[in-house]
C-alpha cells in the first residue's frame, strides 16, 4: 500500500477512535451525574431519635443511621452530610447547641444541592411542653374532659404563631442564604394523635378524651407554620396531614410511625419508629421527584 494511502487510513481510524471515544464518554456522563451534595438538618424527628442504631459519631445528638435522611441518601446515591440532633430548636442552626456540637448551618455551603428538616416542634418547648402537661392531666381527671385544655387554652398556640413561625422564617432564610442554590424541603409532622379519642389508647397516650383534638389542632397550627414559613422562603413544604392519617400513635405495632408516650418500642417515646422514618423519607422523595 502507497504510503500516502496507508497515512489516509490511519489518519482515518484514528479520528474514527476518538469520535467513539468522546461518545462513550459523553454516554457515560449522561448515565451516570454527579451524586446530589445533601445535608439533613433538623430535630429529633429528622434524627431519628430512639431509633436503633444510633450514629456512635455524636451521642449528644441521638441520631440515628436508619433516620429519613440516610434512608433518602440511600435511595438517592446522595452525599449526606447528616447534622441532625435530637432537641434542636431553630436557633440551633446558627448557634452550638452543646459543647462541640457545631450550629448546624455550618454545613450547609454553595456546592449544597439538597437540604431537608424538620424543626420548631422544640421551640418553646412547643411538643414537651404540650404533651407532658396534657398526659400529666389526663391521668389525673381520669381520661375525662378536656382539662389541658381548659388550662391552657391558646398559649401552646400563640407561642406558635408568635415566636416559632417567625423563627421557622428567619431558619428558612438563613439556610437559603448559605446555599442559594439548593433545593430545600421543610417537613411537617406526622400525627401524634388520631382526629378523635381512642379509649382503648389512654393506657399508651394518657390523654383526656377533650385534649386528643384539642393537642391535634396544637400540632396542625404547628405544621401551618412550618407550610407558610416554607412557601414564604421559596421551600418546598412537605405535606404529612394525608399520608400519616390513620398511623398515629394509637395504632398498632406495624402500622404506627410514632411511638405511644407508654408502652411502645422506641428508646425515645412520641417519636418516629424506623417504619415513620422510612416512610417520611418515601414521602419526601415522592414529593421532590426523586429516586
Amino acid at each position: 500500500m502507497p504510503k500516502h494511502t496507508l497515512r489516509r487510513v490511519m489518519t482515518a481510524t484514528i479520528a474514527a477512535v476518538g469520535t467513539l471515544a468522546l461518545g462513550l464518554t459523553d454516554a457515560t456522563a449522561h448515565a451516570a451525574p454527579a451524586p446530589l451534595d445533601y445535608v439533613a438538618l433538623g430535630d429529633s424527628y429528622s434524627a431519628g431519635s430512639g431509633v436503633l442504631p444510633v450514629d456512635p459519631t455524636n451521642l449528644l445528638c441521638l441520631r440515628s443511621t436508619a433516620n429519613y435522611p440516610h434512608v433518602i441518601a440511600k435511595a438517592t446515591g446522595a452525599r449526606l452530610k447528616d447534622v441532625t440532633c435530637g432537641a434542636a430548636r431553630t436557633a440551633d442552626f446558627t448557634q452550638a447547641q452543646y459543647p462541640g456540637v457545631a450550629p448546624q448551618l455550618d454545613a450547609v455551603g454553595a456546592g449544597t444541592d439538597l437540604v431537608t428538616l424538620t424543626i420548631g416542634g422544640n421551640d418553646n418547648g412547643t411538643f414537651i411542653n404540650a404533651i407532658t402537661a396534657c398526659g400529666t392531666a389526663g391521668v389525673l381527671s381520669g381520661g375525662k374532659g378536656s382539662p389541658c385544655k381548659d388550662k391552657h387554652g391558646t398559649s401552646f398556640d400563640d407561642e406558635i404563631e408568635t415566636s416559632t413561625y417567625p423563627a421557622l422564617k428567619a431558619a428558612l432564610r438563613a439556610v437559603r442564604a448559605k446555599a442559594p442554590d439548593a433545593r430545600v424541603a421543610a417537613l411537617g409532622y406526622p400525627w401524634i394523635t388520631p382526629a378523635a379519642a381512642d379509649p382503648s389508647c389512654f393506657v399508651k397516650l394518657p390523654l383526656a378524651a377533650g385534649d386528643v383534638p384539642y393537642l391535634r389542632a396544637i400540632q396542625a397550627h404547628l405544621n401551618d407554620a412550618v407550610r407558610r414559613a416554607a412557601e414564604e422562603t421559596g421551600a418546598t413544604y412537605v405535606d404529612f396531614s394525608a399520608a400519616s392519617e390513620g398511623h398515629d400513635a394509637c395504632q398498632a405495632t406495624g402500622t404506627r410511625w410514632i411511638e405511644p408516650l407508654l408502652f411502645g418500642s422506641n428508646l425515645v417515646p412520641v417519636h418516629p419508629n424506623a417504619l415513620g422514618e422510612r416512610r417520611m423519607a418515601e414521602h419526601t422523595m415522592s414529593v421532590l421527584g426523586l429516586g
